[in-house]
Formats: C-alpha cells, sequence, structure tokens
C-alpha cells in the first residue's frame, strides 16, 4: 500500500503529460484554420486593441461648470421704454449649469389679493349654482366664493386680482435682442485615478483671447463664448420660433483624453442638441407647448401687498459633462491577450469537427486522433505479465 501511494506521488509531481497532436495533410481543413486565425488576429488587433483600446484603463472625471450670461435687452410696450439686464433675463441668478434665458413674458401688474371673475370662457356659469363655493377648479386661478358674475358669465374667485389673460402670447417674441446676449462657460474637470485635472481655458486662452473670441466650431473651436443665437443655430432650431415660446437645448461639454499623450492635447468639444422646442413640430394640438414659468415681484403699495406676475417664455440650457480619460496599463493589457489567444482555440475546434464529422475519411482520422482501449484485454493482458512474473520467480 505505502509503495502505490509513493508510486502515485511520484507520478503526480515528476512527471508531465502533452496532449497527443496529428498533423493533418488537408488543404481544405489547412485554409480552414489559417482563415479563422486571421479573423481572429484581425479581432483582436483591430477591434480589441485599436478601436477599443483594451490595452488602456479608463477613468471618467469629476467636473464643475460655472456660467455667465451678458446683454442687454430693449423693449417698447405702449409707449413704456424698458431695459432688460442680466439680473432681468437669467433665472437662477447663480451661474448654475442650468438655467433659462427670457426671450418672450406676459406681464399682470398691480394684482392684489380681493374677489374677482375669472376670465372669460374658463369656468362659465348661468347661475350661482354653477359655482361651488369654497371649491377650486385645477385650471382656476383661486377659491371659488359661489358667486356667478353676470357681466362675464364665469365664476368669482378669491385670487389675485386681476387675474392673468395669457390666451395670447406675443408674437414676434418681445425680447428679440437675445438672440445677440453671450454665454460664457468655465468648466473644469479632474481625473482622479490618472491624477490630472484640465480647465477649458487652455493652453492658449487668456484673458485677451476671450475679450476678443466668439466661438465657431471650425474659426475658433475652443473658444469658451458663445452667442446665443448661433447656440439654437447649432442645436437645429429657428430662434424666432424657439423664443416665441420656449424650448430646451443641451450643450455638451467633451473631454475624451488620449493621456498616453501629452497632457495638453486634452482639450474639450462642445456639442449642442435641440431637446425641446423643435420649429418642425407643426402639431397645434400639443398639450403643452414649449417651456414656460411664472414668478411675482412683490411690494407694497399704500399699505397693501402687491405683486407684479411675469409668466416667463424661455430657453433652457443645460450644460453637460462627458468625459473619458484613457492610459496604457498592463493589467488590461494582458487581460486582453489572454482573452485573444483563448479566441484561437476556435479555430482547433472547428477543424476538429470538420475532420471528425465532415470529410468523406472522417473514421480514418478518428482513429488517428483517438487511441481506443479495451478494459477487458488490458485486464488479461495484466494477469498474464503476472503470472509470467510469478514463473520467472520460481
Amino acid at each position: 500500500m505505502k509503495s502505490h501511494i509513493t508510486n502515485a506521488l511520484s507520478d503526480f509531481f515528476f512527471e508531465y503529460e502533452t496532449p497527443r497532436q496529428v498533423l493533418v495533410r488537408n488543404r481544405r481543413v489547412g485554409v480552414v484554420c489559417r482563415l479563422i486565425q486571421l479573423g481572429v488576429l484581425a479581432y483582436i488587433i483591430g477591434w480589441v486593441f485599436i478601436y477599443e483600446k483594451g490595452y488602456q484603463s479608463t477613468d471618467k472625471a469629476v467636473s464643475s461648470v460655472f456660467t455667465k450670461m451678458k446683454g442687454v435687452g430693449y423693449t417698447s410696450i405702449n409707449g413704456t421704454e424698458r431695459v432688460w439686464d442680466v439680473a432681468d433675463y437669467v433665472f437662477p441668478p447663480q451661474g448654475d449649469s442650468s438655467f433659462v434665458i427670457m426671450t418672450n413674458y406676459i406681464i399682470t401688474e398691480g394684482q392684489k389679493m380681493g374677489k374677482c371673475p375669472e376670465l372669460r370662457g374658463k369656468h362659465s356659469c348661468s347661475s350661482n349654482s354653477d359655482c361651488e363655493g369654497g371649491s377650486f377648479k385645477r385650471t382656476g386661478h383661486g377659491e371659488m366664493t359661489g358667486v356667478c358674475v353676470n357681466a362675464t358669465k364665469t365664476c368669482e374667485v378669491l385670487a389675485w386680482c386681476p387675474v392673468e389673460n395669457d390666451h395670447n402670447i406675443p408674437d414676434p417674441p418681445l425680447l428679440m435682442s437675445a438672440e445677440n446676449y453671450t454665454l460664457f462657460i468655465k468648466n473644469s474637470v479632474t481625473f482622479p485615478i490618472f491624477g490630472v485635472s484640465r480647465s477649458n481655458l487652455v493652453e492658449g486662452i487668456d484673458g485677451d483671447y476671450i475679450s476678443k473670441c466668439l466661438h465657431h466650431p471650425q474659426d475658433a473651436p475652443l473658444c469658451p463664448i458663445f452667442r446665443l443665437g448661433d447656440i439654437v443655430t447649432l442645436s437645429g432650431f429657428n430662434f424666432e420660433t424657439i423664443a416665441r415660446v420656449g424650448g430646451a437645448i443641451g450643450i455638451v461639454v467633451d473631454w475624451t483624453c488620449n493621456l498616453d499623450v501629452n497632457v495638453k492635447h486634452c482639450k474639450p468639444q462642445y456639442n449642442f442638441h435641440g431637446l425641446y422646442g423643435n420649429p418642425t413640430e407643426t402639431d397645434k394640438a400639443r398639450a403643452s407647448v414649449g417651456y414656460n414659468f411664472r414668478y411675482a415681484k412683490h411690494y407694497l403699495e399704500n399699505g397693501t401687498d402687491t405683486r407684479t406676475l411675469l409668466k416667463v417664455f424661455g430657453i433652457r440650457l443645460d450644460i453637460i459633462v462627458n468625459s473619458l480619460a484613457r492610459k496604457f496599463d498592463i493589467i488590461p493589457t494582458l487581460t486582453a491577450i489572454g482573452s485573444g489567444v483563448g479566441i484561437f482555440g476556435v479555430a482547433t475546434v472547428v477543424c476538429d469537427l470538420v475532420l471528425l464529422y465532415v470529410l468523406p475519411k472522417r473514421e480514418f482520422y478518428k482513429n488517428m486522433k483517438f487511441k481506443q482501449t479495451d478494459t477487458h484485454e488490458q485486464d488479461r493482458d495484466s494477469e498474464a505479465c503476472s503470472t509470467e512474473t510469478d514463473l520467472s520467480k520460481k
């Protein structure tokens, strides 16, 4: 028993097994094998290494965006002239990466809390019974008092009076001058894995350059100053159409960097996408058109709380940062090479299937590839050998 264990351990540690190989001289099988191997090699080099850059590790950036608008608008309504500056037409004013630029508006001045009739055509009534006191309508302006106003044939409400009339949107937009406003974008990104930080104010962009440049996809692609009209045009929209009812545009700052080369080549690219407000949308029955919101300016008039209500139509800008940095790393490189070597085994599997199941001489190839043994014959041979050994000992 001890000798069997010793022999088994000796065989395990000091013997090496290798698969049996059969050299097959067959042109068709040889061509198939080389074509498959060539395809696998092309996949590894072309797709894994060149296109997917499997030899590099990746990292996404932590980013921060700061914005600043500049420009002055002018309106003249019923003889009343007004100048609009940044504090008037940008919401919110803190310089966020998502904000709205007012391009059109409906103003309702001198509203006070009180009782007044709803707009004509809204919550119509013929008697007080049609106006349930203390109730609200989802599209109403306030709480119904239970009174039907005969002059307008609408229910009386407790609300900010006079109620807003937003049926007629100004056309053309009141702030068409917004087309010439400018937007300054300052973006900083950090790739924490690689310890690389970059700003869109790259080499060569200084104060003198910024004071004179204006972004252009070909002539000044790195200039961080954008004209609002150009942004709308590059997004595929028509400025007058989107300015009238509002819309949304996405500005994508794309950082795709190869850090195997000098870091100064890591520069942003700006892309513009129309998100909402497509001028080709001609269906007038849409439930909601454009982009708008309301805000109010409150003040005291003779001790009474009074407000000016504005329904703002504007262009919402969403600045989105996309980032992907790559750098050589031995671990993904070895992983990609190992995967490729494993895929080379496909050629062997396919050729074996062709040899053993497709070709006319498949039985011959089976006999050459596989060595078959008979267990019963092997037992008889073993017994004969042991008998001969016993006789020789005697």
